[in-house]
């Protein structure tokens, strides 16, 4: 493929960061600081005005007809700068399942919405006994007349308190193979048998626990085929993984390479070593995700790739925060608000915020794994289990939270 980056690409670039000097103000980074949350409403209408959510879809679609390379600057634009886009990124995965999957209704009832800046969705994928081992889920749907009753218990679903659906992985087929009895369903969050409780990570960031009670829903929350959600769920990782943490490796490196020069270090042997590690570092990150950006516009979808590009990506991040972090002495270890904070304290954020990067979009163990299997052509390293069985009083059971 062609890494260079045509005229009108860079004319977005430009575009972006003027958009960002308006509305990245100083009171959308004290509001993201302080919730953890990575999304705005302001922020997030801002995008919608332009038309960049949904930006790649065809004109009679509502979108720009962007390429995927205009894509990936947008996203890289707003990633580095640190701007609060979960709502914006999640929201276009599912919008892309919709879109390839989707009931005509299902396109015409969530794709609008989100086109606009009016809903967004979480993922519901991640279990408290079940991590990236996603055939391993236990949450349950069980037809009903026409429609399905579910119950479980989700960890790990971030924006789930501002999301209107979320985009969920339930056992629909106990009596097969964990990965025949899989189907995808978007779960109304204002259905009363819907909680969510928050928590946070070591890097301030703020994810929840949520809990599906007897929530009732129609067929039409159904997202392709009963029984057929494991498709779904790679083509969702496929969308999920990629370059997305290239831009935050970037970040660590121009904010402590501006420390540097504003400390006087800027001729210090061992701290150059370590920033020229991870700048070299993030250029191979950007280029996996480049490549990974490409395959995404083919029927493949890159799946692969893309879970290459995050491993890559996530895995120097936390490398290059650990050098930093150890390269500015006691001055790195001092946070956010400390006259005395290296880089304005950014390069502590980053080692904290670094380890849960790792965990996101499946753990850097699983994505190894994936690799060695279908890159490789290795075995697989583990067996597999079954599924962990749901409480027999799952009411009962989370009632007590």
């Amino acid at each position: 493929m062609d890494f260079a980056i045509d005229e009108r690409t860079e004319a977005l670039r430009a575009e972006v960061r003027a958009f960002l000097d308006e509305h990245l103000t100083d009171e959308v980074r004290e509001r993201y600081a302080r919730t953890g949350s990575a999304h705005d409403w302001g922020f997030h209408a801002a995008l919608a005005d332009k038309g960049w959510i949904g930006a790649a879809w065809p004109v009679d679609e509502g979108g720009q007809g962007r390429d995927p390379y205009e894509m990936e600057v947008l996203y890289d634009e707003l990633q580095g700068a640190g701007a609060p886009t979960d709502g914006f990124s999640m929201s276009m995965v599912v919008a892309e399942i919709v879109r390839r999957v989707g009931t005509p209704e299902q396109r015409e009832r969530i794709l609008e919405p989100i086109r606009r800046g009016e809903l967004t969705t979480a993922f519901g994928y991640s279990e408290p006994d079940v991590g990236s081992d996603l055939a391993a889920v236990s949450t349950t749907a069980v037809r009903e007349g026409e429609g399905w009753r579910i119950n479980g218990q989700k960890a790990f679903t971030t924006l789930a308190h501002e999301a209107g659906y979320v985009f969920m992985l339930a056992r629909t087929n106990p009596e097969v193979s964990r990965h025949k009895g899989l189907t995808t369903f978007l779960v109304p969050t204002d259905d009363p048998g819907f909680s969510v409780a928050p928590m946070r990570t070591l890097g301030g960031e703020r994810t929840n626990m949520t809990f599906y009670t007897d929530i009732l829903v129609g067929d039409e929350a159904r997202i392709g085929e009963v029984d057929g959600g494991w498709a779904i769920m790679m083509l969702a990782l496929a969308f999920e993984r990629g370059g997305e943490f290239a831009p935050q490796v970037r970040r660590l490196v121009e904010h402590a390479a501006g420390w540097a020069r504003a400390s006087g270090r800027e001729s210090d042997p061992r701290l150059l070593r370590r920033l020229g590690e991870v700048a070299t570092d993030y250029e191979v990150a950007r280029l996996l995700g480049s490549r990974a950006t490409w395959l995404r516009a083919t029927a493949s979808a890159g799946g692969i790739e893309g879970s290459m590009a995050k491993l890559y990506a996530t895995e120097s991040l936390l490398r290059g925060a650990g050098a930093l972090l150890d390269a500015a002495g006691a001055d790195g270890l001092r946070q956010t608000g400390d006259a005395a904070a290296a880089a304005g304290g950014e390069i502590e954020h980053a080692y904290r915020h670094a380890q849960v990067t790792t965990i996101y979009g499946g753990t850097s163990e699983i994505l190894r794994e994936q690799i060695a299997q279908h890159r490789l052509g290795m075995p697989r390293s583990r067996p597999a289990r079954p599924p962990r069985q749901a409480p027999a009083n799952h009411a009962a059971a989370t009632n007590g939270r």
